[in-house]
């Protein structure tokens, strides 16, 4: 065998650099889109936010049309604090290595960390009142408040430690000792002494954190009741004795125990729901919200449904024609070169996005039409739908889609869904027709809203009402479809009302 030469031709993909730019735009969701957008523009000085008179603009056009959010936030913020300079004032060519700039210039920024006075405080009262509280640093601030021996401060510093973030201690009281510093672990600490800080601590706000266990946090919050509260006594006696038969919800036992008639029953444990099992979960901790912006709204518009991109997100973006005039074809200086490559890179960008726009309303389009029952009637309309379905409509790969719906959401009338809320696998029914999953889910939720809460639906039950409308779907499919809804069985449904 000699060697040769041979000339073979083929077809393969690649995936370039544009191709791969314009993937991770598609997945992208608003808010990481919005950042990605904004550094775009500060790396690449061929890309500029448009005009807002340009905002009547298709979406189909070149340029596409966001609003100027965060650019215009930062331009305002910037225009509201002019720096305070004296004219007659100048900075010298050349300064002492220890010059401070309040030694050169009588005038200081007014929002400086520098300017002192009223307005700095101010400040610093907003910057701290701007971060969301922990229940950590509530109880540490209250603690600061309690006067206690340096011992007990620790102690108190230990059992703070190990409250979690439902405000329950988390740890025993033997191992407290473990905790505490080296200086201190050689006292004589008994668990009296311990229990003693800890009882302290429990009358704390929230009231019922540091408790160990259920019925310690009810029966703490109890305590605050005054001596006049209706059925108190009762209220007490029942968590503390008999709240486990309470949770398997034997009110004929808790008549029998308590010696209640069925009306005061009722009465004793609406006091006892009145009380926070978890005092953690009080309005003001770690309320960092993660607010959810819409992609795309749905509208009704002369009795038809039309889809739109939220124009109100990230900011419109253009060619800036005073560089890319600037750039010349014969010149291959780095300068020239670069704006050349930097104005390719502008237009694959502005691509990208446009592409990302296109195929989100293409499959938002496809969506409404598919899901108009949904639209019109609500969740017990919602049709069957898979990926496959919408890819084979739009004419593109399921993974796309995938790309498309995930983290991108859609306002609606009935409210904001995840894309991926729309799809469901389907049930076949006994008329040889599909129901979609998610509209059985809602006729779950449906009969259990309507059910007698003295004999609630059993799962069964809940199957046999379903097959009499046509859809049969087995036992274990509803509990697991009421699971997902987070209804609890039967047995803890039950009401004493």
């Amino acid at each position: 065998m000699k060697p040769s030469l041979q000339l073979q031709i083929g077809q393969h993909l690649t995936m370039t650099p544009q191709l791969q730019q314009a993937i991770r735009l598609l997945q992208l969701s608003t808010l990481e889109l919005e950042q990605e957008i904004q550094e775009a523009l500060e790396a690449n000085p061929l890309l500029e936010v448009g005009d807002d008179n340009d905002h009547e603009t298709e979406t189909h056009d070149i340029e596409i049309d966001y609003a100027a959010g965060e650019l215009a936030l930062q331009q305002a913020n910037a225009g509201d604090s002019p720096m305070d300079i004296q004219a007659n004032e100048s900075i010298p060519d050349q300064l002492p290595v220890d010059t401070v700039w309040d030694d050169v210039f009588s005038g200081t920024s007014t929002t400086g960390l520098g300017s002192g006075g009223d307005d700095e405080d101010e400040n610093l009262l907003e910057a701290r009142n701007a971060i969301a509280p922990t229940l950590h640093a509530d109880l540490i601030w209250q603690l600061n408040l309690t006067p206690f021996s340096e011992l007990d401060r620790r102690i108190a510093e230990a059992l703070i430690e190990a409250v979690d973030e439902r405000g329950y201690l988390t740890i025993d009281i033997q191992d407290i000792r473990e905790t505490l510093p080296h200086e201190y672990a050689n006292e004589d600490l008994d668990d009296a002494e311990i229990e003693a800080v800890l009882h302290r601590i429990q009358q704390f706000d929230p009231p019922g954190v540091c408790a160990r266990d259920l019925r310690e946090c009810l029966l703490i919050q109890m305590g605050q009741w005054p001596d006049n509260q209706p059925w108190r006594e009762k209220a007490i006696e029942l968590v503390r004795e008999y709240l486990s038969i309470l949770a398997q919800h034997d009110y004929p036992t808790l008549q029998r125990k308590l010696k209640l008639q069925e009306s005061q029953l009722r009465e004793v444990i609406r006091a006892i729901q009145s009380l926070n099992p978890v005092p953690g979960s009080r309005l003001g901790y770690g309320s960092d919200t993660d607010y959810v912006t819409p992609d795309v709204i749905v509208r009704k518009k002369n009795q038809r449904w039309v889809v739109e991109l939220n124009p109100d997100h990230a900011p419109r973006v253009r060619i800036n024609t005073n560089y890319a005039s600037l750039i010349r074809r014969a010149d291959s200086s780095s300068d020239n070169n670069y704006l050349k490559n930097s104005l390719q890179e502008a237009r694959w960008f502005i691509k990208s996005l446009q592409s990302r726009n296109e195929t989100l309303l293409k499959v938002a389009h496809c969506i409404v039409e598919h899901q108009r029952g949904f639209l019109e009637d609500g969740p017990e309309s919602m049709q069957p739908l898979v990926l496959r379905d919408v890819a084979e409509e739009v004419g593109m790969h399921e993974s796309t889609i995938s790309r498309v719906t995930t983290q991108k959401f859609m306002l609606t009338p009935r409210g904001l869904y995840e894309l991926k809320y729309f799809f469901s696998s389907h049930v076949a029914t006994n008329t040889g027709g599909e129901c979609s999953s998610t509209a059985i889910r809602a006729m779950i939720r449906k009969l259990v809203g309507q059910e007698d809460l003295r004999k609630p639906l059993s799962d069964n039950k809940i199957a046999d009402l379903l097959e009499a409308q046509g859809i049969s779907v087995a036992r274990r499919t509803i509990a697991k479809y009421r699971e997902s809804l987070n209804i609890a069985p039967s047995n803890e449904r039950k009401r004493l009302i």
